[in-house]
């Protein structure tokens, strides 16, 4: 928590992603030459390409003040003011339904799921994260220390709401932690 109250998570970070990324530029110096795409924009582009969504990935923030929580990554983010919050919940995007690759790729992260229609992915971890339902379109976030994170974000919206049906984060719930 920060000095003026704001609580700060980053995004749960897979060094199997970041190793990915880190690899596929480095396949990009060895293979491109090679392959006599040299010339051109061909090497640059792809090259912006994969730092461009490494530092996105890497970009991957979320935090809650006193009035909204917010989720944050280069090209993208989402807020939601607390008052509005009506759901807190663990969740996966497996879980969510045939949601498809590249929703999570384009720039708002919007995406469809058959349960809860259009949800909004600001996300690093597609197998545990938070699905928070509020007015208008539901969000999927996956920060570092999900349990912790959620019951913050539960205090902060049961200050404005009371309790909510599902909560996750409310210590008096009788949710299971995630992975249980």
């Amino acid at each position: 928590m920060d000095s003026q109250g704001v609580y700060r998570k980053r995004g749960k970070l897979s060094y199997s992603v970041v190793g990915v990324y880190v690899f596929l530029i480095l396949l990009l110096f060895i293979v491109l030459p090679n392959a006599g795409l040299r010339e051109g924009w061909t090497f640059e582009v792809i090259l912006l390409f994969f730092v461009f969504f490494l530092i996105r990935y890497l970009s991957t923030t979320y935090s809650i003040s006193d009035t909204h929580l917010r989720a944050w990554r280069i090209l993208g983010s989402r807020r939601i003011h607390l008052d509005q919050v009506r759901q807190i919940e663990y969740s996966s995007i497996r879980d969510l339904g045939p949601t498809g690759f590249i929703g999570s790729w384009g720039y708002r992260g919007r995406m469809w799921s058959p349960v809860i229609g259009h949800f909004d992915a600001i996300y690093t971890d597609p197998a545990a994260g938070i699905l928070v339902t509020a007015e208008g379109v539901p969000l999927y976030i996956s920060p570092a220390h999900m349990p912790e994170f959620a019951r913050e974000l539960s205090r902060r919206v049961r200050s404005y709401t009371g309790r909510l049906a599902v909560d996750v984060g409310d210590p008096q719930g009788s949710a299971p932690e995630p992975g249980k």
